[in-house]
């Protein structure tokens, strides 16, 4: 969804431009390079250089989106992010597709379970892990305009509906209500929201109201939300697909250091991921509704 809407857009606005690094089949840019040849850039498998050459069409007005493996961007490039973009101001969106643990049985080398710790630590970055399509859809017509880097994280396969319709809010730096609830509070980000809604639906059905938040930005990071959650349930479960160090579950703990409520990170731990796909590697973390459902249970001495 991302890419298509990319494609309907830049037939609307010549300055749009994707860049690319040999991954216009993972990206799903083959439309748009067929379609726009002269708003497109291959740069071969070459990430730095595509970060640098983004960083000065956006320097030079245009509206730049550097698309290619999330593991790539947030390691091998990650000096040109810092310092091409974050610290230069160059309005640069980075797609980072296959984010995660989406390359299951392809190990530690294609996962990228760093991106949130690093790149909220630069200042100016933008950071997004958008649930579904619908909330990507909004995105992109979001970032063409928008005046700030960013870095966008999503899978590599289709996700399953969050959202039934486009009736909710989408605000910079602003948490959506999946569900509401006054138990505990799920909060999650990217494509752990919708396990985190599976596990609110049934908990419902064990008596147990679960508030869900998808937090889809991650910076800026929506602190009201947060303490709001953990002012009126008491409780809080996160659920992101990232290590426990320095992500989503550390934001919220940062959060609510002065006033704090018991919260428990379900995430990746200190170790190389176990090789599967990527379903099989989010249940065995118990980052699923399944493991989701049982660590609630237990939170909650249920």
């Amino acid at each position: 969804m991302f890419t298509d809407t990319l494609v309907e857009l830049a037939r609307q606005d010549k300055d749009i431009i994707a860049v690319t690094t040999d991954a216009r089949g993972s990206v799903t840019l083959g439309d748009f390079a067929e379609q726009l040849p002269q708003q497109f850039v291959e740069c071969g498998i070459a990430e730095q250089d595509a970060v640098g050459i983004s960083a000065g069409l956006a320097h030079s007005g245009k509206k730049v989106f550097c698309c290619g493996p999330a593991c790539f961007y947030v390691a091998r490039s990650l000096e040109q992010v810092k310092v091409d973009l974050a610290y230069s101001e160059n309005p640069v969106t980075i797609l980072g597709v296959s984010g995660g643990v989406a390359y299951g049985a392809l190990g530690a080398t294609h996962h990228s379970l760093h991106d949130i710790a690093a790149l909220r630590t630069f200042p100016g970055m933008t950071v997004c892990l958008p649930s579904d399509w619908r909330v990507t859809r909004k995105l992109v017509k979001f970032l063409v305009d928008f005046d700030k880097p960013c870095y966008v994280r999503v899978g590599r396969a289709a996700v399953p509906d969050v959202y039934a319709d486009d009736n909710f809010a989408f605000q910079l730096g602003k948490a959506i209500t999946v569900t509401e609830g006054n138990d505990l509070t799920i909060i999650a980000t990217g494509e752990t929201v919708y396990h985190a809604w599976q596990a609110a639906l049934a908990l419902k059905e064990k008596g147990i109201g679960a508030r869900v938040l998808d937090l889809s930005w991650i910076k800026p990071f929506d602190e009201e939300a947060v303490r709001k959650a953990a002012s009126e349930t008491g409780r809080i479960i996160t659920v992101e697909e990232h290590s426990r160090f320095g992500g989503l579950g550390a934001m919220v703990c940062e959060c609510l250091s002065e006033h704090p409520v018991p919260v428990r990170i379900i995430g990746i731990p200190d170790e190389n991921v176990v090789h599967g796909t990527n379903a099989e590697i989010f249940h065995h973390y118990g980052m699923d509704a399944e493991g989701i459902v049982a660590s609630a249970l237990n939170f909650l001495n249920v």
